[in-house]
């Protein structure tokens, strides 16, 4: 119904935004990861958007990006997972971040957002699965399971995504798990 929304912020109030549209003022909850993004008070945004309709209220979600909007709608459509939690794990998690954790089925770093247990992550692994697109799971230089292995340990040694991936760049293409592991770490330590 609401697909998108430009008009001046008004107010932040997390996670909530006011976005004025030539007069009228739409409450707009949105993700922390989108909520971060925004333009100071006073200036033009504009917001994809989705429209969610219950007996009890109509509430309209926001979002800068429409692979955010693409993975909310995804979310969603997953039994016992509504819109607030939907907006809970895009805000602990980005959508490049969910989409590996769905790819590598880690349900350890979903676990770790507010509000999602060890049975809806599961869930969500389950039903994720090749859902959320292979362009988004892993960094494009991630070539083989060898790698993504490698990936994997250094998220699970604490090391962030980033670093991680910068870490696998400096590999060699044919490096096995336990060397390409003992390779990044002394690249990392430097």
């Amino acid at each position: 119904m609401i697909g998108r929304l430009t008009g001046q912020l008004s107010e932040k109030n997390p996670p909530q935004v006011l976005v004025d549209v030539n007069g009228v003022g739409y409450e707009v909850d949105v993700p922390m990861s989108t909520f971060y993004n925004l333009p100071s008070l006073g200036e033009r945004v504009t917001l994809l958007t989705h429209f969610v309709v219950r007996e009890d209220a109509q509430v309209l979600f926001g979002f800068l990006t429409g692979a955010e909007r693409a993975t909310f709608r995804q979310l969603i459509k997953i039994t016992g997972v509504g819109p607030r939690m939907a907006l809970s794990l895009l805000s602990g998690l980005s959508v490049s971040e969910l989409a590996q954790a769905v790819s590598l089925q880690e349900s350890g770093r979903l676990v770790k957002v507010p509000g999602i247990g060890k049975k809806t992550a599961e869930r969500l692994l389950l039903e994720l699965k090749g859902k959320l697109g292979p362009d988004l799971a892993l960094p494009a230089h991630v070539a083989t399971d060898a790698q993504a292995d490698i990936l994997q340990a250094l998220v699970a040694l604490g090391y962030s995504d980033r670093e991680a991936a910068l870490a696998l760049k400096s590999l060699p293409a044919d490096a096995t798990v336990s060397e390409g592991i003992k390779l990044a770490l002394k690249s990392l330590a430097r």
